[in-house]
């Protein structure tokens, strides 16, 4: 059960690109990305060359995808994911080239969000969603990689749903507990009960549930929220979790390495109790 941290693509700088996930003292990251124009073999080259010599591994692939993207209850449903008709087709291909560098860096899966997956299973809508999603996954299945689903903006009933209609072998769930309360689409200690089977990675990350129809809660640092971690933790444990802890601070500057540091200390803690 390593501790890690979500770590940013960047190609531009001149010394290993993992130079600050080693000064985290971090033996993994996941690996994250919304720019296509990184998603080539000579960057992926680079990848492997640097991960190696920074002794880090990278447990994943978190692939951002293109058009807008509004982190909203308003925008959000027509901008997210694969649930938009509009952005639909380019962002399947873009998950299939995210799916390549993948293969080509050695990572075990690609992550992504789905978007607002219909909640209504007659939605005429649903069926091309699920096709879609299923149409990555046949893909990341092909080069031997998982296709996991970052929680967010959909319930856990949901999401079970629709890994079940999909049906491919190599579906996943990164666990994201603060987005659970975020979106306000459950418990993410009660959602075990219903995706647990399914979690292959964990962000920690802690939020407050919505307290406005039209926004979304607010991220805090972890143990600050409404994210019970010691308790997450330990059902984590009594169900057999062995994945990674990817911590996610989603500000900037010292405070967000601050944050990380201190939540690294706490981690350490909860996971005694497992």
């Amino acid at each position: 059960m390593d501790i890690g941290v979500i770590h940013m693509l960047d190609n531009s700088s001149k010394e290993n690109m993992f130079q600050a996930v080693s000064d985290y003292g971090f033996p993994v990251c996941q690996l994250s990305c919304w720019n296509m124009e990184l998603c080539t073999p000579e960057v992926a080259r680079r990848v492997v060359r640097e991960a190696s010599e920074a002794n880090v591994r990278v447990c994943a692939v978190w692939a951002g995808v293109p058009g807008p993207a509004v982190w909203n209850f308003t925008e959000g449903p027509v901008t997210l994911g694969l649930v938009p008709e509009a952005y639909r087709a380019e962002r399947v291909e873009a998950l299939k080239r995210w799916a390549d560098f993948g293969e080509w860096i050695g990572a075990p899966a690609i992550i992504t969000h789905c978007g607002f997956i219909p909640e209504n299973l007659t939605d005429p809508e649903y069926p091309a969603v699920v096709a879609a999603i299923r149409e990555v996954a046949e893909y990341c299945e092909s080069r031997g990689l998982g296709f996991w689903f970052e929680t967010g903006q959909e319930t856990p009933i949901v999401l079970l749903r629709t890994i079940q209609r999909i049906g491919t072998s190599n579906l996943g769930i990164n666990l994201d507990p603060a987005n659970l309360i975020l979106y306000g689409k459950g418990n993410p200690i009660d959602a075990l009960d219903t995706i647990g089977s399914y979690v292959r990675n964990i962000h920690v990350k802690d939020g407050l549930y919505p307290t406005d129809g039209e926004r979304l809660g607010e991220e805090v640092k972890a143990g600050t929220g409404k994210v019970d971690f010691p308790a997450f933790v330990r059902k984590l444990g009594d169900i057999g979790f062995k994945g990674e802890y990817i911590i996610e601070r989603e500000i900037s500057g010292e405070e967000q390495r601050q944050d990380i540091l201190s939540t690294t200390a706490d981690l350490k803690l909860w996971l005694q109790g497992v």
